[in-house]
C-alpha cells in the first residue's frame, strides 16, 4: 500500500481506538478518576497552549504553542495568554469577554486564530483534551447539564466540579420522550473537535446585511417538519445549525466583527455575559464557548466612538497584535511565506531577506524623542544587537514610549508580492537584496495606502536599508578574499601575537633572520587595532586580554588562532582586506582578467558558493557590485 494511504489507514484507526460510548453512570465514574474532563472551553484552550511547553528567558514567557507559526509577537502572545486566557480558564470574570485582537493588516490576527482552532482539533485527541457530549445533541451539549440544579450542590462537593448551564430545549424533550426522565440512562459519546464537520469550531463572516440572516448564528426553524411535529415551538422541528450552536464546547471566530449588523452583535451580549443566547421560540439556550474576533485599528475606534455600542464594548476584552518588529523574526516570517509558495526553489541569495526585513521595520518604527537614538540603531536594539552606548535597560524605556509603535508600516504580504513580482515579470531563478529593493521602491507608487509624505519617508528608508546592504556585500567579500588568503591571515596574526606578547612582558622581537632584538612592532599592532576602533588609551587594555585569552586556551591544551576572539578575527579581515582593497579592486572590475586574476576570481567565487551559501549567478553579481563601490 502507498504509504499516504497507510497513513491515512492509520488514521482512521487511531480514531477508532479513541471513540468511547456509554450512558451518564459511566461518564461520571470517568469524572470520578480523571475530573479535568469537565473544564471549560476557556480552560480547555489554556490548557491546550500550555502542553506544548513554556519557556522563560528574561523574565518573559514564551509559548512554543505558537513558535513555528508566529514570530516577533511574543510580548502581545505573552499577554493574551496571561492577562485573558489563563483568568478566563480560572473562570475569573474576563471570561465572560469577547476576545477582540486589534491590529494591521497581514499582522499575524488571522494565523492566531487558526492555530486555536487546528490546535484545539488536535487536542481533542488526547487523553488531556478529551471531550464529551450527549450523544445525538447536535449542539454537542455537556451531559453535566442533565445533573438536575437541585443536586449540583451535592454534586460539586462531591466530585470537585462546578455545574454551569442548563439542558438545552432539544435534550429537555429527549430525556422525556426517548429516555424516560431516566438521565442515567442518557449516552454519553466522546467527540472531536472539527471545523471541516463543525464540531466544536464555528466561523462567522459578515456579508450583505440586507441579505444575510440571523439564523447564520443561531440556526432557524425546519419548515419541512412543522406537519410531522405540529409547532414551531417544537424542538426537533428547529435546525440547531448556527455557528454558535456549532461552537458550543469549543471557539467560534467571528471574522471582522466590528462590520457586522448590529442585530448580529446583541446575540453576544447575553451569551458572554450569562452565557446563553436566544433562538428561535425557545427558552435561553446555555452554551460554553470562547469567542475571538479580529478587526483593524480604525473600525475599532469608529466602533468606540459610536455611543449605542457602549454595551458591547465593556463586553471585549481587546489584545492588540502589532506587527513584528525585530528584524531577524521578518526575516523568518518572509522565509515561512516562500516556503509555502511556488517560488521557493529560485536561489534568493544571502542577505536579501535581511535587508527587505531591514526596510520593513524601518517603516514601524516610530523615531525617539530621546535625542541620541536613531531608527536604524533603534533597529538593531530592538533585534537583540548590542549598540554602542545602550543596554536593556534603554530597549525597555524605548518599547515604554510609544504604545502604539507596530501599528502601522509596511506589512510582510506587501514584500513577498514585490519578491514574487520580481521574479515573475523577468522570469529569474536567482535574485540578491538590490532586485528586492529595487522592486520594493517600484511598488510603493501603487500601494493604495500610502500617501505622498509617507512615500517619501519610505523612498529614505529604501536608502538606509541599500546603505546597510553595501557594508554586508563589502564585509561578505572581504570575508571571502581572507578565506582565500588564509594563510596570509595566519601569519598576519602570528605576528600580531608575537609583537603583544613582547609589548605586555615588557620585552624584546627575535628577528628569526638578522637574529637582531628589536622593539615590538607598535605601528603593526595599532595598524590591526584601528580597524576595530581601538582607542590609544584602550589599546593595553585589549593586548592583555588577548594574551589572557591564549593562556587560558593553552591551560585547556588548545591551540589559539585567529578564529578564537571574535574582536580580533574581524580586526585581522579588515587589516587583510584594506592591504588587498587594490587587488579587490583589479580583481573585480577588470573586464578581461588575466590568468592570475581569472583564477583568484574563481577562488573567491568558489568561497562564497561553498561557504556562504550563495550560487555562481549571485556570488558573480555581489562581486562585480563590491567592485563598483570600491571604485567610487
Amino acid at each position: 500500500m502507498d504509504d499516504i494511504l497507510q497513513k491515512v489507514q492509520n488514521y482512521r484507526e487511531d480514531q477508532e481506538r479513541l471513540r468511547w460510548e456509554g450512558t451518564l453512570a459511566d461518564y461520571l465514574e470517568l469524572l470520578k478518576e480523571r475530573p479535568y474532563l469537565a473544564q471549560s472551553a476557556h480552560s480547555r484552550v489554556y490548557n491546550m497552549i500550555k502542553s506544548k511547553g513554556v519557556e522563560e528567558v528574561d523574565g518573559r514567557k514564551t509559548y512554543k504553542f505558537f513558535g513555528d507559526e508566529l514570530f516577533g509577537l511574543e510580548e502581545a502572545l505573552e499577554r493574551l495568554v496571561e492577562e485573558y486566557f489563563h483568568p478566563a480558564a480560572k473562570r475569573l470574570d474576563v471570561r465572560k469577554r469577547i476576545l477582540l485582537l486589534m491590529g494591521p493588516v497581514s499582522g499575524g490576527k488571522s494565523t492566531l486564530v487558526t492555530l486555536l482552532k487546528k490546535g484545539l482539533e488536535e487536542y481533542t485527541r488526547t487523553d488531556e483534551g478529551a471531550v464529551y457530549a450527549i450523544k445525538g445533541c447536535p449542539m454537542h451539549e455537556d451531559p453535566l447539564h442533565l445533573i438536575p440544579q437541585h443536586l449540583r450542590d451535592e454534586f460539586r462537593e462531591e466530585y470537585g466540579i462546578r455545574i454551569e448551564g442548563n439542558l438545552s430545549p432539544l435534550n429537555m424533550m429527549r430525556l422525556e420522550k426517548e429516555y424516560d426522565g431516566r438521565i442515567e440512562d442518557v449516552m454519553v459519546e466522546r467527540i472531536f473537535f472539527s471545523e471541516d464537520k463543525r464540531t466544536g469550531i464555528g466561523t462567522f463572516s459578515p456579508s450583505d446585511p440586507k441579505s444575510q440572516d440571523i439564523a447564520d448564528l443561531t440556526g432557524s426553524i425546519d419548515f419541512s417538519t412543522i406537519a410531522e411535529y405540529g409547532s414551531e415551538s417544537d424542538p426537533r422541528a428547529y435546525r440547531f445549525d448556527g455557528e454558535l450552536n456549532k461552537a458550543n464546547r469549543g471557539i467560534m471566530e467571528f471574522q471582522e466583527m466590528l462590520k457586522c449588523d448590529e442585530k448580529f452583535l446583541w446575540h453576544l451580549l447575553s451569551l458572554t455575559q450569562e452565557g446563553n443566547f436566544k433562538a428561535g421560540r425557545f427558552a435561553l439556550i446555555s452554551a460554553d464557548e470562547l469567542i475571538v474576533a479580529h478587526t483593524n485599528e480604525s473600525e475599532y475606534r469608529s466602533f468606540i466612538s459610536n455611543k449605542k455600542n457602549e454595551a458591547l464594548h465593556s463586553r471585549m476584552i481587546v489584545m492588540p497584535v502589532p506587527y513584528n518588529l525585530q528584524v531577524s523574526q521578518e526575516e523568518r516570517i518572509y522565509e515561512k511565506m516562500i516556503q509555502e509558495s511556488d517560488i521557493k526553489n529560485v536561489h534568493i541569495a544571502p542577505h536579501t531577506l535581511r535587508v527587505a526585513a531591514m526596510f520593513t521595520i524601518l517603516t514601524r518604527l516610530k523615531e525617539s524623542n530621546r535625542g541620541n537614538i536613531s531608527l536604524l540603531k533603534k533597529m538593531y536594539l530592538y533585534d537583540g544587537q548590542d549598540v554602542e552606548g545602550f543596554s536593556d535597560a534603554d530597549v525597555s524605556e524605548l518599547k515604554k514610549e510609544f504604545s502604539d509603535e507596530g501599528m502601522s508600516g509596511i506589512d510582510p504580504r506587501y514584500v513577498i508580492n514585490r519578491i514574487s513580482s520580481t521574479i515573475i515579470k523577468k522570469e529569474m531563478t536567482s535574485i540578491n537584496a538590490l532586485d528586492v529593493l529595487r522592486s520594493l521602491k517600484d511598488g510603493l507608487d501603487d500601494h493604495p495606502s500610502i500617501s505622498k509624505e509617507a512615500k517619501e519617508e519610505y523612498m529614505n528608508f529604501i536608502s538606509v536599508a541599500r546603505k546597510e546592504y553595501d557594508e554586508l556585500a563589502k564585509k561578505e567579500v572581504q570575508k571571502a578574499f581572507v578565506y582565500s588568503y588564509e594563510e596570509s591571515a595566519k601569519t598576519l596574526m602570528d605576528n600580531y601575537l608575537d609583537n603583544v606578547e613582547a609589548f605586555c612582558n615588557k620585552s624584546k622581537i627575535h628577528d628569526p633572520l638578522t637574529g637582531e632584538e628589536m622593539q615590538p612592532d607598535e605601528k603593526l599592532m595599532r595598524s590591526i587595532e584601528e580597524q576595530i576602533g581601538i582607542s590609544e588609551n584602550a589599546k593595553k587594555a585589549f593586548r592583555e586580554e588577548i594574551l589572557i585569552r591564549i593562556s587560558a586556551y593553552a591551560r585547556k591544551g588548545k591551540k589559539f588562532n585567529y578564529q578564537s576572539h571574535e574582536r580580533l578575527r574581524e580586526a585581522i579581515q579588515k587589516k587583510l582586506f584594506a592591504d588587498l582593497k587594490d587587488v579587490v579592486k583589479i580583481t573585480t572590475s577588470t573586464k578581461t582578467p588575466d590568468e592570475q586574476q581569472l583564477k583568484k576570481i574563481n577562488e573567491v567565487v568558489a568561497t562564497l558558493v561553498d561557504e556562504y551559501g550563495y550560487n555562481s549567478t549571485s556570488a558573480n553579481d555581489l562581486l562585480r557590485y563590491v567592485g563598483s563601490l570600491l571604485n567610487r
